[in-house]
């Protein structure tokens, strides 16, 4: 049987990607609890889905089967019966503060359509949405301004983060913000009882203890994995992973952790760059001189690490095996357009397949060099989409990429 999961590459062919298009979870940020959310402004959720919805077609558009969170979720639920587990699951992780209100809200949650159900956990729960006579307690009575039961998952549309497929297994992500662990339960869900995905291999799980994200991984090719140790990454997990991933089975023999600036900008490895071919990244170019790079590899079954002397352009040539390796910089090196393009993701790109990617149409300086570099750019409109902090690498989980 073959594997639904194979990701070997950053630029293979793209043939099954995972996505969500964004829901009522954008409705409910507040500008009082931006910062809680992980948020810098409120997207319109109408243009958001509009914007969303090109990125779907143009997937779509270049031969690319395009599955969706929600509609995964529902279908392994459906499958196992699991939706009072789930609901149980997620009331809680949810940490509601008002005593007893866990009751009410799991009844309200089990009393929901499939559809309706998980929408609202994505959503979160407003305290209006409630009867407003459970309270008994002073506790209840104090924390009546917060307005939610539950807090929303806004970032649920960057679909990168809560897992990575590698190789033919997935590593379901720890994240290292509270708000965004519970993202990691839809992956628990559909790694566990969807017919297709439940027998995939997990190279790392929400419950291990140290933070690992998505946005942190990139799959160089079959053999070596790149791993941002940033704001939102431990190197702790990635030593982990290592020990589990590095093995003949996997075929994976090395791994380069990457040090990053910790900082908002810089959040995760694949803010500052992606690869947009075999022997080509697209790079943030205030980073290289400040990157650290570590090279994990097993001698006798042994992890062995060791501090890598080379400059960034010679240990990708060696990790890749090319004898040259091209960094094309956001926004064409210029210290303000840079900084301006980085910031809205112009590093964030999506491979489709070798020089053909999917960017941001808000990045002009670098989508014009790309260009004049024989790339094709496929551009999508984001006013709204950038306001999250994430650009189309973000947004897009590939399941199934072609080898090279």
């Amino acid at each position: 049987m073959h594997s639904p999961i194979l990701v070997q590459s950053e630029v293979g062919r793209l043939n099954t990607v995972m996505v969500h298009r964004p829901g009522a979870e954008l409705e409910n940020l507040m500008p009082e609890y931006m910062a809680r959310q992980l948020f810098d402004d409120i997207p319109y959720l109408v243009h958001a889905r509009e914007e969303h919805d090109v990125f779907s077609e143009t997937l779509r558009n270049c031969g690319v089967t395009v599955l969706y969170l929600e509609h995964l979720l529902k279908e392994a639920i459906e499958s196992s019966s699991c939706k009072e587990e789930l609901i149980w699951e997620y009331v809680r992780e949810a940490n509601i503060q008002m005593t007893g209100a866990e009751q009410l809200i799991s009844e309200y949650l089990s009393s929901l359509p499939l559809d309706t159900l998980i929408s609202t956990m994505g959503g979160g729960i407003r305290k209006s949405q409630l009867p407003s006579n459970a309270k008994k307690h002073l506790v209840d009575y104090i924390d009546d301004a917060y307005p939610f039961y539950v807090d929303p998952m806004p970032n649920l549309y960057f679909t990168r983060d809560p897992f990575a497929n590698v190789g033919t297994g997935v590593l379901i992500s720890r994240m290292q913000n509270n708000v965004r662990q519970r993202e990691t339960l839809f992956a628990k869900y559909i790694f566990k009882y969807h017919p297709i995905y439940r027998w995939v291999r997990k190279w790392h799980d929400r419950t291990d203890i140290h933070n690992i994200e998505g946005g942190d991984c990139l799959v160089l090719n079959a053999s070596t994995l790149a791993i941002g140790i940033s704001e939102r990454t431990s190197p702790q997990a990635i030593e982990l992973v290592a020990n589990r991933l590095i093995s003949p089975q996997t075929g994976i023999t090395r791994i380069i952790a990457i040090n990053i600036p910790k900082i908002r900008a810089f959040m995760h490895l694949d803010t500052v760059m992606t690869m947009v071919d075999v022997d080509t990244f697209v790079i943030h170019p205030n980073i290289l001189s400040s990157l650290r790079c570590f090279v994990l590899k097993k001698e006798e079954d042994k992890l062995q690490i060791e501090e890598s002397r080379l400059p960034f352009v010679d240990l990708m040539k060696d990790a890749l095996g090319k004898n040259e390796i091209n960094l094309i910089e956001c926004g064409g090196g210029g210290v303000i357009d840079a900084a301006r393009e980085q910031w809205n993701d112009g590093a964030n790109t999506l491979a489709i397949a070798p020089r053909e990617i999917i960017t941001y149409s808000r990045n002009y300086v670098t989508n014009r060099i790309l260009r004049e570099k024989g790339f094709t750019v496929h551009e999508i409109p984001s006013a709204e989409l950038s306001r999250g902090r994430g650009g189309p690498r973000c947004m897009s989980m590939p399941f199934i990429r072609e080898p090279i």
